[in-house]
């Protein structure tokens, strides 16, 4: 398990808490609203899946910080990253048949509560599941909470970067242990999906498997990284071993850095939550 903070020790009256919520990790991070900046930020990587009760016991650990007190927050809100999604065109989606839809790709529990983030300005619905027990936490703790998955926030910030765009981009969002893959040609969503890695070579395997179904030649492609990576990584080395135009986001986000060692493509979930 790794365990990295930050603290600004600055004071505001408009605090924000943004959580991320991984199998294999958390980050929060605590922003004002007025001047955008980081006030708080906090994240742990773990050594294996987490289930959702371990998940739930190191957030309850966590908010036991001064920094991370429930009663100055005016707004709360948790990102779900995983992989238990599937994208529906809202013109198709019919919600008594949410499961149908996920049930293809997901392993589903009779429990399961499945939900819907709309992106309505692009006619796509993310089905996904939630934590039950954690959505039940945050409203037992803080009232009102706003929750998404992880690639409705990946998709709405690649899609409003490239509504303009007449080229091909490939995005690549790393996390600790997966890859989300977002491909768009001329503003248009081509695929959206989440692979599992362990390594480096994996990760190539993904990237290159995904460009071959689409007909996509990793010499003239751009590829635009964001997440967990920078250029002292294997996996950049070996993206850029394969590809040639290979390039980090420089999409504006609301929030520049959360750290002092932070880069503005980091972190990317947390800091473009809506």
């Amino acid at each position: 398990m790794t365990h990295r903070d930050y603290n600004n020790n600055s004071t505001s009256l408009h605090k924000r808490l943004s959580v991320q919520v991984s199998l294999t990790g958390l980050s929060f991070l605590v922003t004002d609203r007025d001047s955008k900046t980081s006030l708080f930020f906090s994240e742990k990587n773990f050594d294996r899946n987490y289930t959702p009760e371990e998940l739930l016991h190191e957030i309850d650990t966590a908010l036991t910080r001064p920094e991370l007190q429930s009663d100055t927050f005016e707004e709360v809100v948790v990102i779900y990253a995983t992989n238990t999604y599937t994208l529906v065109p809202s013109t198709l989606y019919d919600e008594s048949k949410s499961s149908e839809y996920l049930k293809f790709n997901t392993k589903l529990l009779a429990n399961d509560f499945i939900t819907t983030d709309s992106l309505t300005t692009y006619g796509i619905e993310v089905v996904y599941v939630p934590f039950v027990n954690i959505n039940n936490y945050f409203f037992d703790r803080f009232g009102s909470f706003s929750y998404y998955h992880s690639v409705s926030i990946l998709l709405k910030t690649f899609l409003d970067a490239e509504k303009h765009s007449e080229t091909t981009k490939v995005y690549l969002h790393v996390q600790q242990d997966q890859l989300d893959c977002v491909v768009m040609k001329s503003d248009a969503l081509q695929l959206c999906n989440t692979y599992p890695f362990k390594t480096p070579e994996d990760f190539i395997y993904y990237v290159l498997f995904t460009l071959e179904q689409l007909k996509l030649n990793p010499d003239t492609v751009d590829v635009v990284l964001c997440g967990a990576v920078s250029e002292k990584d294997d996996i950049y080395s070996i993206v850029y071993k394969y590809i040639r135009n290979v390039r980090f986001a420089s999409i504006t986000t609301a929030i520049d850095t959360v750290s002092e060692e932070d880069q503005p493509h980091n972190h990317f979930l947390v800091k473009n939550t809506p």
